[in-house]
């Protein structure tokens, strides 16, 4: 086992400890101490890749943001479950707002890097810019996990586009499309993921030809038609 995943469980294992000691908190120090207990959790279960532990300890440490306490961390921690929110944003939209609502009115808040990150990447998404690569550097170590599943989740969302909207596509230009800097990382995600995607004479076919067909037969005004269909389709999607 790594030092690090040595360190994660050492700090899993005293958090909980911790948790124990304080189920009873009363006073307002011993409610702050849990608070900054539950904010390490999050940010331990974030370490650990464990969405499970993220949204216990994320959901005890807003009910104490809510009556009113906060630390030094606190805008982190509200900054990484808006994250959360927006790596299933089709399900998790409504929330993701309900949650910005509460902190609207707060000015300090809202001018902090924590929080205005993921908000700017949810109107980006909203705008259909997915270009997540360009979005400025992350204001912490800990949202790099939210940023990979998110461009997990933002890929997948153009391939299905894709599919959808052209028949042939060159292989360079669904290389940019979905964001990869290599075209070994686009083969890899077709072996993983497309497997029913077929490359002939150097164009990616999402769909079998017919008979006699090749992909260089599809007319180029038609691929100029799917292009604009394209373009219109990610205007769409949350």
């Amino acid at each position: 086992k790594s030092q690090v995943d040595s360190d994660v469980d050492g700090g899993k294992q005293t958090l909980n400890e911790l948790k124990v000691l304080l189920i009873d908190a009363s006073t307002d120090e011993d409610r702050l101490i849990k608070l900054t207990a539950l904010e390490y959790g999050v940010l331990l279960s974030v370490a650990d890749d464990d969405m499970e532990a993220f949204q216990r300890n994320m959901a005890q440490a807003k009910a104490l943001y809510h009556s009113g306490l906060s630390t030094n961390e606190s805008f982190k921690i509200m900054g990484l479950n808006l994250m959360a929110l927006l790596v299933d944003a089709e399900t998790n939209l409504s929330e993701f707002h309900s949650e910005l609502e509460l902190i609207y009115d707060n000015e300090v808040a809202m001018s902090s890097p924590y929080i205005s990150f993921p908000v700017m990447l949810e109107r980006r998404l909203m705008v259909g810019s997915y270009n997540l690569a360009s979005a400025g550097e992350i204001p912490d170590p800990s949202y790099s996990f939210f940023m990979e599943s998110l461009m997990l989740t933002v890929r997948d969302s153009i391939a299905r586009c894709l599919e959808s909207s052209f028949r042939t596509l060159s292989l360079p230009a669904a290389q940019d499309m979905l964001g990869f800097d290599t075209m070994e990382e686009l083969k890899e995600y077709m072996e993983e993921l497309h497997q029913d995607w077929i490359v002939e004479d150097g164009e990616l076919c999402f769909q079998p030809p017919p008979l006699g067909r090749h992909a260089s037969d599809v007319p180029s005004m038609k691929l100029l038609t799917q292009s604009l269909t394209y373009a219109t389709e990610l205007e769409r999607i949350v």
